[in-house]
Order: structure tokens, then C-alpha cells, then sequence
């Protein structure tokens, strides 16, 4: 086998609409394709793409992750009052790790996801 890359990452959700609405008003994304008839979604990041399945038209049992998707931004700080500014409440004070900031916040069906911006140089 000779894996090649990461088509997408799913996240799952309980109502689609309710779902595509979040990923394209409130976090900006362009959904690049819709499933067909079926109540799911690509949405598109620049680096990766972010699908989003009903799971229950699936037959998947619904749970959330718990672990965060990071989407990179220019300015956590920025970033986060606009989301605050639409409703968005987020779990902590914004994360100074030394190389990063970071903070953390769900989706409507409790999601974890996290604005990210690296501000240190990586390491060869």
C-alpha cells in the first residue's frame, strides 16, 4: 500500500443544514460539494478539506469529537471576537503554548475545533 495523502477529514453532525449554515456564514468556508440528495458536504479550508455527514443517514451512530480540527488563521485574537461577535462561545482563554496561540470552541453539535496561528519559526 502506498498511502498518498488525506482526501478529507469528516466531522459528523445531527442536521446538515443546520451544519452548513455554521461552516459557511459563521466560519467562512466555501462548500465545494454537496453529497447528492444526501444530507452531507465538503467544505474547503486551503489546506484541507473538512466533509460533514449527517450520521444518522449513514448509519452511524452521532458522536462528537473531541479532539480539535486546527484552522490556521492570520490573528487568533481577531479571528476570535468575530466569532464571538456571532455568538461563538469558546471553552478557555486564548492558549499562549510559546510557539502558538491557540483557542478552543465547538461547532453546533459540539465539535471541537480551535483557532490556531503559529508564531514561531519550526524547527528543521
Amino acid at each position: 500500500m502506498n498511502v498518498t495523502g488525506v482526501d478529507f477529514v469528516t466531522l459528523p453532525t445531527q442536521d446538515f443544514d443546520r451544519a452548513d449554515g455554521f461552516y459557511t456564514d459563521v466560519l467562512g468556508l466555501r462548500r465545494s460539494k454537496r453529497w447528492g440528495k444526501l444530507p452531507a458536504g465538503e467544505f474547503e479550508t486551503g489546506s484541507l478539506t473538512i466533509a460533514v455527514m449527517q450520521s444518522d443517514a449513514f448509519g452511524i451512530d452521532f458522536e462528537p469529537h473531541s479532539h480539535p480540527i486546527a484552522f490556521q488563521v492570520d490573528d487568533v485574537a481577531e479571528a476570535r471576537a468575530e466569532l464571538e461577535a456571532n455568538g461563538i462561545e469558546f471553552r478557555a482563554d486564548t492558549i499562549d503554548s510559546g510557539v502558538c496561540h491557540m483557542a478552543h470552541f465547538s461547532d453546533p453539535d459540539g465539535n471541537s475545533l480551535m483557532l490556531h496561528h503559529r508564531y514561531a519559526p519550526t524547527e528543521e
